[in-house]
Order: structure tokens, then sequence, then C-alpha cells
């Protein structure tokens, strides 16, 4: 008991100091507020937010990009070209383009067809962080967490419509475990200041059983004493990527998926890289662009690029595998989140409500670079044996609905003395002139690291920004205006005109699924994806049991760069994501779809279903999976 109690007076008093400091309004430990960015803001910027808010706008088309890729030439180069269409690399378009300069993207797949899609889908501050922070006295952890909490509030602000706060409840099975996770979940609410979602607090067995009905009373050898209720953001992650990149392109930047860079471009006298070898994946013709300054976000791929550059580059990516499986809603409730810190052999796992399902995970493994990684099947098997002490539920392998696995790519700056500490956050370097390289990270603190990167590459070509960064308060594509109440103008002004298989039109309602899934995924765009399901025949679901509209293929064809049924099926819906199975079933009808927008001939269909069930062989649901040892049956 002794040691318990040391434990507390050493929590306690770290939770006093946080109180001193947030009552000092928190000058001893935040950093400068990055709202100061909207100094220098004038007539030009307030037209940029206007056109990325116009429900009305719309964005250049991919040809046209292509074209203002291949027109910056060496004697009239972009500022910066970014390789790389993840999160970060459409976040420093974005930034950049909002500060007035010349901005091309290429990426090689599509917009968040790497590790940004394949996020735990959430909005943190790291409690784990914070606490290290209190345990180890590092200083410099705990100003990770309060800049990742008031990023976590702006990254909800800007694009309300794709994330939202939530409740995540934190099991207690001893008293101790009571006054702990209460005390250091306290501390996260007071570190997180004016930017907290909202207060956590304790909730009594019953209480928490009425919150969580799977939630098991009792485990091996423990009884439930309680839970700590406390709050973080969730989002749409794939979506939110492709709202960036949608974005950057309102505001200027000539953002071009299906390219890959095949070499750089140097000077001659000088060696410095001015620009790019690029190949057009979908046509194969390959071109140069010129620009004063490249920048790599290229996320677990960044050292293939920065090789590129000097093929004796140093690496700087420890990559890390995070494996997460999706199971029926009956698992978890609406709208609460089971999250536990440390399981038995000392992981955390955690259960959340996402887009009508349940997503479980997660794992943390060394893993190699790949494009296309695979869980095992030993991960998905962790996964439902650590869920498994938690709930009242049978946890039934067959019940896995998708399963797939994302690269973190954990960083080293190849630029420090001791190269053996590996970084969750963010890395800024430029080991080769011309050539600056953002990575690490998360996906919370997108924003700032793409500041920081395009605050490194001004310095590095002598850029003339026309402003300073105003990204901390941009809404992006679809969320100016938006209320959590838009659906209802859906439902009540527009009908779901579907065709049946005799070819008769018939009119069917705006249900509420299908509303409420337009204006989230859409926000203030949705009433033209309606508008394509009521006058174009396209009111008819993709799949069965998910609100995915058939119209949702020919708007995102149209506005949102979606150039494959691949795109479709995990970026721009998510139904590889949530339901391998029913993704499949749905196919054919993208897939025609598809061909109409982009005037595909049967070829070209012939070869975008095979790719897109190659895709899906990929993602282990039950369906697809070899599990023969009868855990979980």
């Amino acid at each position: 008991m002794s040691a318990t109690a040391a434990r507390l007076r050493r929590v306690a008093a770290v939770a006093t100091a946080a109180v001193a400091v947030t009552a000092c309004g928190g000058s001893v430990l935040l950093p400068p507020s990055v709202s100061s960015n909207d100094r220098g803001v004038g007539p030009v910027v307030e037209s940029t937010r206007r056109t990325i808010s116009d429900p009305n706008a719309i964005v250049p088309s991919r040809s046209v990009q292509e074209s203002t890729l291949i027109g910056a030439s060496s004697t009239s180069p972009l500022d910066i070209l970014v390789v790389g269409g993840g999160a970060t690399g459409c976040g420093v378009a974005l930034d950049a383009a909002t500060r007035g300069l010349r901005v091309g993207l290429v990426e090689r797949e599509d917009f968040s067809s790497g590790t940004s899609s394949r996020s735990t889908k959430l909005i943190h501050g790291g409690v784990r962080y914070l606490e290290k922070a209190v345990f180890n006295l590092d200083y410099g952890q705990l100003k990770l967490v309060f800049h990742a909490l008031e990023e976590r509030k702006q990254v909800i602000e800007n694009a309300p419509h794709l994330c939202h706060a939530l409740p995540c409840m934190t099991p207690c099975f001893n008293w101790f475990e009571v006054v702990y996770y209460w005390m250091g979940l306290k501390m996260y609410d007071l570190v997180a200041g004016r930017h907290i979602l909202h207060l956590s607090r304790y909730y009594s067995v019953q209480e928490s059983i009425e919150l969580f009905p799977t939630l098991a009373r009792k485990g091996k050898d423990k009884s439930l004493r309680g839970t700590v209720v406390y709050y973080d953001g969730q989002m749409n992650d794939s979506r939110l990527n492709v709202g960036l990149a949608c974005s950057a392109a309102l505001a200027g930047a000539a953002v071009l998926n299906h390219a890959e860079v095949v070499s750089f471009l140097k000077d001659e006298g000088t060696e410095r890289i001015i620009g790019a070898r690029i190949r057009d994946k979908l046509s194969g013709q390959e071109f140069e662009t010129y620009a004063k300054v490249v920048v790599n976000a290229a996320g677990p791929f960044c050292d293939s690029v920065r090789k590129m550059a000097n093929k004796d580059a140093q690496a700087m990516i420890c990559p890390s595998s995070g494996v997460h499986v999706v199971l029926p809603d009956y698992y978890s409730p609406e709208g609460m989140g089971l999250i536990v810190p440390k399981t038995k052999d000392g992981r955390v796992v955690f259960m959340l409500p996402w887009l009508g399902r349940t997503v479980a995970g997660t794992t943390d493994s060394n893993t190699s670079i790949t494009a296309l990684p695979e869980p095992h099947e030993d991960e998905i098997q962790f996964i439902l044996d650590a869920i498994c002490d938690y709930l009242n539920v049978k946890v039934r392998r067959t019940d896995v609905l998708s399963a797939w696995s994302g690269i973190r790519p954990l960083a080293m700056d190849p630029t420090a003395k001791n190269t053996e500490s590996i970084s969750r956050d963010h890395v800024v370097c430029e080991d080769y002139p011309g050539l600056v390289t953002i990575t690490g990270g998360k996906w919370t603190t997108y924003r700032s690291m793409a500041e920081d990167a395009v605050n490194a590459a001004i310095k590095s070509g002598k850029l003339s920004p026309r402003n300073e960064c105003i990204t901390g308060n941009l809404r992006l594509v679809g969320g100016d205006g938006w209320e959590s109440s838009s659906f209802t103008v859906l439902a009540q002004q527009y009908v779901r005109m579907k065709k049946t298989h005799g070819g008769k039109v018939v009119p069917g309602v705006m249900d509420t699924a299908s509303a409420k899934h337009l204006s989230h995924a859409y926000g203030t765009l949705a009433e033209r994806v309606a508008t394509i399901a009521q006058n174009e025949t396209l009111g008819k679901r993709l799949a069965h049991g998910y609100p995915y509209l058939e119209a949702e293929v020919a708007y995102c064809a149209r506005n949102e760069y979606c150039e494959s049924a691949i795109d479709f099926i995990a970026r721009r819906s998510r139904l590889a994501f949530l339901d391998t199975d029913a993704a499949g079933r749905a196919l054919p009808r993208i897939i025609k779809i598809l061909a109409k927008e982009h005037n595909w001939d049967r070829s070209r269909q012939k070869q975008e279903m095979q790719k897109a069930r190659e895709f899906l062989e990929t993602f282990k649901s039950s369906k697809n999976a070899q599990f023969h040892d009868g855990k979980h049956q």
C-alpha cells in the first residue's frame, strides 16, 4: 500500500502543478498560440476563404491540374511541389496555397491511400503521453500533449461535419484504478484548458452498464468498480483528407493523384533540386515540373523519396504496424467508446463506434514498408482476445466485417546526434538542398506539421508568401455553415429517384439514415449529391444495410478526383473498411457509374474489377481469411 500511496501522492503533486499553471493562463507551459496566424489577412485571403466555403464552387478538373503542373517551367517554376497526398501533404498544399504561393502536389496512388486512411479514427491529445510526462517528469512530453489538445479542437472546428467529440469509457476493476484514472483524466481536462471538449467524470457500475450494455461486470478474478468517461475527437479520416485536397485545389493548388515522381531534376551547377519528372499513372504520360522547393510528405515512403535525391541518405523511418478490426454495431453502443489504457500484457485496447459499426484495435509492432499492408491472423486474434476480457458478448472471428493494417511512420531526425530516440512527434529537415522532408507526428497535428514544413520551405527557397499561415482558422470545403441539423433539409426537400430492374423510375424517400450520412460526409455540399440522386435517377443504395447512394459515385467522379473503383470504396466512401463483403457486392454498379463518368471501355472496366477484388483481399474479413484454431468462432 505504501507504493500505491506514493504513486497517488506523485499524481496529486503534478495535478496541483497543472492546476496552478492553468490558473495562471497556462503561460508557463503553452507555446505561442497559433491563432496569431490571422495577422496579415487581407481581401485576397478573404476571397480564398469565400471560394473554399462556397457550396457551388467547382474544383478544377484533373486535366487542368495536370496542365498547370506541366506549365511550371524552369523560367516560371512553382514555389512548392509537394510529394505525397496524405493528411500532411494535402495540409502543406492548403497551407502554402492560402499564403499566396504557387503550389503543386502529386500523389502516387490516391489522396489518403496510405496511412492517412488506416488510422484509429481518433483526434486525440495523447492520454498515455500525459502519463509518461507525469511519471518521467518529462516537460517535452507535456508540451506535446498541450499542443495536440490545442490542435484537436482546431481540427474539429475546421471540419465539423467530419469530426465530433466522442466520450470514451475507461473501466476500473479496483478502487486504486478508480482514483488513478479519475485523477489522470482530470489532469487531461486541465491541460486542455479552454480547448476542452467536455469534462470527464466517474460513473458507478450500474450507470456504466446502462451507458455501455455489453461491458462485463466481472472479468477473470476481478469485478467492475465503475468507469471514468473522458472525451476525445473522432473523424472520418480519408474524407477529411479528400476535403483537404479539394480545399487546396479551390485555394489554387494544382493537386494530382495517381501521379508518381520518377526522378528529381537538379541544377547542374549547385546540385540543388529544382523540380521532378512525373509519370501520370492513368495515361502513362511523363512530364517535368519545376519548383523552387520540393516538400517530401510521403509518410512511410519518405526514405525512398529521399534516396532519389541521395542514394546514401540515412534512413529516418522506423515503421510500426497498427491493425484494426471492424465488428457489428451491437458490440458497442452508439456514441460511447471503450478504452483500456493497459491490458494484462501492457498494451492499449479500444472499441469505438464508427459510421454505424464498431472499430476495435490496435497493435503496435515492427513491420516492413509495403504499399498494401495486410493484417496477420495472430494480430486479429490478439485484438479479439483483448476485448473479450471486457465484454459480456461472445466475441467471434466470424463477426469481423473488415480488418486492415496501417503503417505508422515513426521518425528519427537524421541530423540529430542521438539517433536512438524514435519520436512520436514530427521531424522537419532539409538534408539535401531543395528537398524539405516532413514526417512522423500523427493525424491530430497534421495542420501544425504542415505549417512547420511550409515555414521550412519558405526559408529554403527564399519564398515571399503574401500572408502568414491562416489554417488555424479555416473551414474546409463543406464545413462553413454546416449544422448538425442540416440533414433535415435533405430529408424534407429531396427524394431518391430509383430505376427498377425493369427500367421503371420510381421515387423513394430520402430517409433519415441517408440524409444524415450525406450531411456528415459532404457537409454543405450534400445538397449537390442529393440533386444528382433526384434528377439523374441515381438514388438507389449501393449495398444493403449501408446508406451510400449511387449518386455519390457520380458526384465524387466529377468533384473529388475519384479516378478508380478503389478510390471510391476505400476513400470517398468507407465501404471497404466497414464491410469487405458489402463493398464487393457493390463493385459492379460502382464500376458501371464510373465507366459512364470517365468513358471507360470494357477492358478498363474488367481491369477495375480485378484490381478492386485484389485490394479487398487485403482486408481480412471473416469471408476472405483463413483461421482454423477454433478460437472466437
